[in-house]
């Protein structure tokens, strides 16, 4: 069964757009304008990811994604935020509202169908799966063991376990938080510093591909490829 993306913006060529292109790529596309229908139409349809506005006309889409999280049906819907707001304290408060990715408009189209399929891959169990590969970089999963370029890479507990949840999550910017809490959960209580060590000692144990870790200032990290590697 085709996966349901939900798209929800006022700006009727965009969703025109992002229609044509989904729609090629094998997704049933469902169109709103504004956030009561976007509402109506998630209660109504089984949804499996929204593409949602921050700025509607009548409910703005931080509220809309508050909602979807405070409801147990709704929760777990991945939602990717795009907005005109390009400021970092904007982005911060998408991804602390509940958002599992965030983008700027004007965006490219290309960008965003990836991002939406790393967000069904996760969703749709690559957590499970024993192998990863990005570029250059490959994870066993069944052995805990990482290599670049076929070379074995040692790696602490920690440095493993954030590599791999970087990797299940390619293309999409993991807050500070989200990282904290996975990888460290109630085992740390200080502050988040903590993850920039193992993000700098992870870089540089993976050599070339310690590039396809990338800062978002002020928000998180992700990772992906580097055309350059």
């Amino acid at each position: 069964m085709n996966k349901k993306i939900l798209i929800v913006d006022d700006e009727k060529e965009i969703v025109d757009l992002l229609e044509v292109y989904l729609s090629n790529d094998g997704y049933s596309v469902y169109k709103c304008y504004n956030g009561l229908e976007a509402m109506k139409c998630i209660k109504q349809s089984q949804i499996d990811l929204a593409i949602l506005d921050i700025m509607l006309p009548d409910e703005d889409g931080l509220s809309i994604l508050k909602k979807l999280r405070a409801t147990p049906e709704t929760r777990r819907i991945p939602v990717i935020l795009v907005t005109a707001k390009t400021t970092e304290i904007d982005k911060v408060k998408g991804l602390d509202s509940g958002a599992d990715d965030y983008l700027t408009k004007p965006f490219g189209v290309m960008e965003l169908i990836s991002r939406v399929k790393a967000l069904l891959r996760r969703v749709g169990g690559m957590e499970d799966e024993k192998f990863l590969r990005v570029g250059i970089l490959f994870i066993d999963d069944e052995k805990h063991v990482a290599y670049v370029d076929d070379k074995h890479i040692e790696l602490t507990y920690k440095e493993y376990e954030l590599l791999k949840y970087l990797t299940i999550n390619q293309g999409i910017v993991l807050s500070r938080d989200n990282l904290m809490e996975k990888i460290w959960s109630s085992d740390y209580e200080g502050e988040s510093r903590t993850l920039d060590v193992h993000i700098k000692t992870l870089r540089q144990k993976l050599g070339k591909a310690g590039s396809y870790i990338k800062t978002v200032r002020n928000v998180g990290y992700f990772l992906d490829l580097d055309t350059d590697v």
